[in-house]
């Protein structure tokens, strides 16, 4: 578990690990970046009460490097990602290894159920569950169990991780994704269990959903760019339309049935939404459109300026110029 402030939610996600009805041992290792609250006296509390919770420094903060310095102190053969604000349903881990085992497979995940609280995460879930917010992703809308790209955190054979020498550290977003991109490369099956649902939190304003978005976009251009061959339409629409938008805008200076260009992209996320406010309240239901847009547009702009000598430090980037 790669831990950086979360003070508010670590005890929880950590309980949640525990008391897991997985039939063998098991143990929590907490990867802890320097926080500005109180997350490391929380996990040292909690690595206090209960000799199955370790605590291991990540000085930098970084996703990739927590994930790899709390792998390297863990020790059973089947690893398992978590994030220090997920709540992992009790049967999680042993859906997970019944899954890995009836499969042969070397990382199963499931679905990241996005639930808010407020009526702006209410809209945000509504649209990071939906193809129009996020394309055909199964761990995002659902779907049949199978063999896939990547999956919503993970869980790993711990020879598979070996053998692709864990996650790149350059890679401070996408680094699943990527990951899981050279498992398969080197012989692995990635595998969709949807009956593995880990409860997820929105980005709790519009500020945060840009952002995360934005180096959404960023990172995965640098997949794109490193790993041929692993862009599709569903990576293109978002700047695609992007750029729709903005020669529409732009361009209806002078000649103005262009501005028809955004006036129809507003008008298909607003029909779009519609079904998806169902049971919301009313409240979330003009927000959802906002959701939507934020997520297409701040992705576009990410995969657009991604600058070229992003990720240029990565492992397959150095071997590249080798």
């Amino acid at each position: 578990m790669p831990v950086l402030n979360e003070e508010r939610h670590l005890a929880a996600a950590v309980e949640h690990v525990l008391a897991q009805d997985y039939p063998g041992d098991l143990e929590v290792v907490l990867g802890v970046g320097p926080s500005t609250d109180r997350t490391r006296e929380v996990a040292d509390a909690l690595a206090a009460a209960d000799p199955r919770v370790k605590v291991v420094d990540n000085p930098t903060g970084k996703t990739p490097a927590g994930l790899n310095a709390a792998i390297g102190a863990s020790s059973h053969d089947i690893v398992a990602r978590i994030d220090g604000h997920a709540m992992m349903p009790s049967d999680y881990l042993r859906v997970a290894v019944e899954t890995l085992r009836e499969t042969g497979a070397d990382n199963v995940g499931g679905i990241m159920a996005a639930e808010g609280t407020t009526p702006w995460e209410k809209a945000v879930a509504a649209a990071m569950t939906s193809k129009i917010g996020v394309g055909n992703a199964r761990f995002h809308t659902g779907g049949e169990g199978g063999p896939a790209d990547t999956v919503y955190l993970g869980v790993f054979r711990r020879s598979a991780l070996e053998r692709v020498g864990g996650y790149d550290e350059a890679f401070l977003r996408a680094q699943d994704w990527e990951m899981n991109h050279r498992i398969r490369q080197t012989g692995g099956t990635v595998w969709f269990q949807p009956r593995m649902r880990v409860s997820y939190r929105p980005r709790r304003n519009v500020r945060l959903l840009a952002k995360q978005y934005f180096h959404y976009g960023r990172w995965r251009r640098v997949v794109a760019r490193q790993h041929k061959g692993t862009i599709n339409l569903r990576y293109l629409a978002p700047p695609i339309a992007l750029a729709g938008v903005v020669a529409g805008l732009l361009g209806g200076f002078l000649l103005w049935p262009l501005w028809l260009v955004p006036a129809a992209y507003a008008a298909l996320i607003v029909l779009a939404s519609v079904p998806l406010g169902r049971g919301l309240p009313a409240a979330s239901l003009p927000l959802i459109p906002v959701a939507l847009a934020i997520m297409h547009m701040s992705w576009g702009a990410g995969f657009i300026t991604s600058p070229p000598g992003l990720g240029s430090d990565s492992r397959t980037a150095q071997a590249a110029r080798a």
